[in-house]
C-alpha cells in the first residue's frame, strides 16, 4: 500500500502532490503550538523574572510564564505568524511589555505529551533581558503580571507554577546565568 502511494507521488508534479497531501492531511494527529517568554530584569531586590497569574482555566490563579497559542491562517503567506512574533505578541498582550524583534532568543522547545491538560501542545520558549524592569500590567487572559525575584523562584517556598513552567524557569535561569544577565 505504501509503495503504491509512493509510486503515485513520484508520478505527480509538485502541485499535484501538494493538492493530494493537503486533502488527506486532516487525518493526521494534530498538536497545538504555543510560544512562551522567560523575560529577566534587574530590580532593587535582585534579578527578577516576569510571571503572569492565569485568569482562566486550566490552572486558573496559578503563576506562569507569559505566552499563548500561535496564530495560524493569517499573514502574508496565509500561514499565520512566526514563533518569535507570537512570543512578542503574547508578552505585550498579557503584560503590556513590548520587546523589539531580535531581542529574544530561543531557549528551547518543550513537548511532553502531558504538559497541557487541554491536549497535545508544543511550546517554543524565548528568553531575554530588559533593563529597568518596566512595570507590567496583567491584561488579556492574565489576571496579574509581576516581576518575581529569581531567589524566590529557586527557593523551596517559590510559587507553584502552571503547566511544566517550573522546569522551563529552571532552564531559563541557567541560561540567564550563562549569559551574565543574572548573578
Amino acid at each position: 500500500m505504501a509503495d503504491e502511494a509512493s509510486e503515485r507521488e513520484a508520478e505527480q508534479d509538485e502541485a499535484g502532490f501538494l493538492e493530494a497531501y493537503l486533502a488527506r492531511r486532516h487525518g493526521y494527529p494534530k498538536a497545538a503550538n504555543t510560544a512562551d517568554v522567560a523575560l529577566f530584569t534587574d530590580r532593587p531586590d535582585g534579578p527578577s523574572l516576569l510571571l503572569i497569574r492565569r485568569g482562566g482555566h486550566p490552572f486558573r490563579g496559578r503563576w506562569a510564564l507569559p505566552g499563548g497559542f500561535l496564530d495560524v491562517g493569517d499573514g502574508d503567506s496565509g500561514q499565520g505568524e512566526d514563533l518569535e512574533t507570537c512570543a512578542r505578541r503574547e508578552l505585550a498582550e498579557e503584560t503590556g511589555i513590548r520587546v523589539e524583534p531580535g531581542r529574544l532568543e530561543q531557549l528551547g522547545t518543550y513537548g511532553d505529551p502531558d504538559r497541557d491538560p487541554r491536549g497535545r501542545t508544543i511550546s517554543t520558549v524565548y528568553t531575554g533581558h530588559v533593563s529597568g524592569g518596566p512595570a507590567p500590567a496583567g491584561a488579556d487572559d492574565a489576571a496579574e503580571a509581576r516581576w518575581v525575584a529569581v531567589a524566590e523562584l529557586e527557593g523551596p517556598d517559590g510559587p507553584d507554577l502552571a503547566f511544566d513552567h517550573a522546569r522551563i524557569v529552571s532552564d531559563a535561569i541557567a541560561r540567564a546565568r550563562r549569559r551574565g544577565w543574572i548573578g
